[in-house]
């Protein structure tokens, strides 16, 4: 089954948006930051999309994009920033993000982006 990966440092954040989409129905895998995240996705790549907080210890969203889109097998993962930057449509652009989410997140539209990437949980 694919998951959705999130990689976030705040952990209040993090296992909030976990347990949302969880209970939605989707599989989900956490990550506290990009490295993380990078050695999470080499174990099992079958994920369905990423989402991606932009400021992290260790290895940070623009670091960990770039280790992504190096990996030929992670490269294909769509991602989708998540970010309380007001500019976060630019941000996404600079990191060739498949899309963005501003936060605070809307269930609504975290939900919808989600479904976009991932098949409709069972």
């Amino acid at each position: 089954m694919a998951s959705v990966m999130i990689v976030e440092d705040d952990r209040d954040t993090r296992e909030m948006l976990a347990r949302f989409l969880e209970l939605e129905g989707f599989d989900v895998r956490e990550a506290a930051n990009g490295q993380l995240a990078l050695e999470a996705l080499r174990e099992d790549s079958r994920t369905c999309v990423i989402l991606l907080d932009l400021m992290m210890p260790v290895m940070n969203g623009w670091q960990f994009r770039e280790r992504q889109l190096e990996d030929t097998v992670l490269a294909e993962i769509p991602l989708v920033v998540i970010t309380a930057d007001g500019n976060a449509a630019i941000k996404a652009k600079e990191l060739s993000a498949d899309d963005y989410l501003q936060k605070p997140l809307r269930p609504e539209k975290l939900l919808a982006t989600v479904a976009r990437y991932c098949a409709e949980p069972t």
